[in-house]
């Protein structure tokens, strides 16, 4: 059976605030675990108005002291944005408070905009380029204490929080084959390279002693509803939201709308650039999202699923998770 878990970004909806949003991810984290997900991961964003994960950190603390038993991590903290020592000893701290429940993935990228980008890194002299010296960094401060280290991350040190390595492209996918770490691919948003990303890491991994084989995750997008016609409704938030992401508008979750009234939206170009960015999704009732669930495991042979949600009506966005904690059984 492979396994389902949650990615939240605590998506802001129209008409609704940051603190109703951070609310509702505490309420829907406490029905996954009652559904019998795997994990709960959260995702950083910055200067976003759609959005209320950006202290990634504490929003897992939030989540997993209002749980008790599903593992609650980041999917993913974006790594050039902190130097590593403050990521393990806030991981670290979480994983001494929830011990056996706190996952730590890491990713490249910034997140949000170039402009913001600098102000979150102002005192930083590193980026992007120095990603493999900062995971390595960050294994050894979450590891047991090496004699004579002067550094330490206390809480952290011996922890050995399982860290995971987060991609759209085929860098992270080298990077954690040639660590033996578990990778975890975006395609809920960027799937272009997905199969690709997925056998460089396979062919090029290097066994280590938490992670004997490789062990790869794929992000998914699921929108489901008790019949076909409500779910292709509930989904015009999402494609709506990205249809914004293509004009370089952000905001707040939209309110969907009539799937037909889409075509009075966004142009040929425009719509075909949104169903290639969300080609990774499960849109339906139970059935039609059980067939194409399956389907993109037969394809990438994924050891899990992890699966984004951003439905307008929190009501409906439950839902959704619970009838996908159904369809998961069969998979």
């Amino acid at each position: 059976m492979t396994a389902l878990s949650v990615l939240d970004l605590a998506p802001i909806v129209e008409g609704s605030n940051a603190a109703e949003s951070l609310h509702r991810a505490l309420d829907l984290a406490r029905h996954a675990e009652g559904w019998g997900f795997k994990r709960y991961w959260l995702a950083e964003h910055h200067n976003m108005d759609g959005v209320a994960c950006s202290a990634t950190a504490v929003l897992v603390g939030h989540v997993a002291g209002g749980t008790k038993s599903i593992r609650v991590g980041s999917g993913g903290v974006m790594l050039p944005n902190h130097a590593p020592l403050v990521i393990a000893e806030q991981f670290g701290t979480l994983a001494t408070l929830y011990p056996g429940r706190i996952d730590l993935g890491l990713g490249r990228a910034p997140g949000t905009d170039q402009m913001t980008a600098r102000a979150l890194r102002q005192n930083l002299v590193r980026d992007e380029d120095a990603f493999p010296q900062d995971v390595v960094e960050l294994q050894a401060y979450l590891g047991d204490a090496q004699p004579g280290q002067a550094v330490r991350a206390i809480p952290g040190m011996g922890t050995k929080v399982p860290i995971w390595l987060l991609g759209s492209s085929l860098y992270s996918a080298q990077l954690a084959a040639y660590l033996g770490l578990p990778f975890a691919f975006a395609s809920h948003f960027a799937p272009d390279y997905l199969m690709q990303a997925l056998d460089i890491y396979r062919s090029s991994y290097r066994p280590s002693a938490d992670w004997p084989k490789p062990h790869a995750m794929v992000a998914v997008n699921v929108v489901a509803a008790d019949t076909d016609d409500e779910a292709a409704v509930l989904f015009t938030s999402i494609q709506q939201r990205f249809l914004g992401m293509q004009r370089g508008v952000r905001g707040p979750l939209p309110r969907p709308i009539d799937p037909a009234a889409m075509e009075a939206l966004w142009n040929p170009r425009e719509k075909a650039g949104v169903q290639r960015m969300l080609v990774a999704s499960a849109v339906g009732g139970p059935a039609a999202v059980r067939r194409q669930l399956q389907a993109i495991v037969d394809q990438t042979g994924a050891n899990e699923l992890i699966a984004a949600g951003a439905i307008h009506s929190h009501t409906a966005r439950l839902h959704s998770y619970e009838l996908l904690a159904e369809v998961g059984r069969q998979l």
